[in-house]
């Protein structure tokens, strides 16, 4: 292992993609399906998903590739998971360093993971980040997320992928969050049970039925449900509202009090603002949710200095919804 470890983020064609990988880099590969189908086996993980924040802006592409390329590192652990193993994770990652994991949307491994990351062994020991496999919107009735086991060129819909990597002494790893949403002055919401939907919930401790509230209240659906975890906010956004329930991009848990962020005024604007107030500048990973994407219509913008993958979740030790994360690696 080198003095130093450091990851490079690129956006290539699928020719230095496929060098790179040939060449036997550590590599980290957000592309379409129909490109990744096309890459050699080697020492990568993979996810499907088209769209990127790059350095000119955000882009939709089912032709180019998002790559983080970890260079300066010792051979790094590459693990696929199941539902079963998934809780295995942090366990498996080294003593000072970092994983980063991939996990395919609407599978059972994710829905374990989301539901159940927080009380896995050794969570929170060692930083893990991440993100949610997706597809092209315009694809969501007819195919599905999925992952990629580089090293025997592996795609599939029901397992999770991660990369362990050690770091030297001198470097250690730390995780960061950008979240625009506060809890807003609303009722307090909690929930029956834990998991993606809902349709019964109690509003200030009187039962109701979820979806009736959200429409009868005329609730931006934009706006996320918030819980505070010990001063942290943690975002639960709204997939789709149906007459007889809600469904969520990530799990509420029961009895956790929600209450709906704090409608923002100009949500371009104050990502803007959020993205600029954090000390990104050494970022060495990160990835944007696909609804800030939407919502902040950043096709063909710039989220500061920070790149990657724009996601249908984002992994930060938990599953969060509607922020941003990134890694940097810092000197000890």
């Amino acid at each position: 292992m080198s003095n130093k470890v450091s990851i490079q983020n690129d956006i290539l064609d699928i020719d230095s993609v496929i060098e790179k990988v040939e060449a036997g880099e550590f590599l980290i590969i957000a592309a379409d399906e129909s490109v990744l189908n096309q890459l050699p086996s080697g020492n990568w993980i993979g996810g499907t998903i088209p769209y990127f924040m790059s350095e000119d802006g955000g882009i939709i592409s089912r032709e180019k590739i998002f790559v983080h390329t970890i260079q300066g590192c010792a051979q790094p652990r590459i693990t696929p998971y199941d539902m079963k193993s998934i809780s295995r994770i942090a366990q498996d990652a080294p003593d000072n360093g970092f994983t980063i994991t991939i996990l395919p949307s609407g599978s059972d491994v994710h829905a374990e993971y989301a539901e159940n990351a927080p009380s896995f062994p050794n969570m929170f020991f060692s930083p893990i980040i991440g993100w949610i496999a997706g597809i092209h919107l315009d694809d969501i009735d007819t195919q599905k997320a999925k992952t990629v086991f580089g090293p025997g060129k592996m795609l599939m819909e029901d397992k999770a992928v991660a990369m362990h990597v050690s770091l030297p002494e001198n470097q250690f790893a730390d995780v960061h969050i950008v979240n625009l949403f506060e809890q807003g002055s609303g009722p307090k919401i909690t929930f029956p049970k834990t998991g993606f939907d809902a349709d019964t919930c109690l509003i200030d401790g009187v039962e109701a039925n979820f979806s009736e509230y959200v429409s009868a209240n005329n609730i931006d659906t934009r706006l996320p449900l918030v819980a505070d975890y010990n001063g942290i906010n943690v975002n639960v956004s709204i997939l789709n509202v149906a007459s007889d329930e809600v469904t969520f991009y990530a799990p509420v848990f029961e009895s956790m009090p929600y209450q709906f962020a704090t409608p923002i005024s100009d949500y371009v604007t104050e990502f803007d603002k959020a993205i600029s107030a954090e000390s990104s500048e050494n970022s060495a990973f990160s990835c944007n949710c696909i609804l800030n994407f939407l919502y902040s219509e950043l096709e063909g913008k710039k989220t500061g200095t920070l790149t990657g993958p724009i996601v249908f979740g984002e992994v930060a030790y938990q599953l969060l919804n509607q922020t941003l994360v990134y890694m940097t690696l810092e000197n000890q």
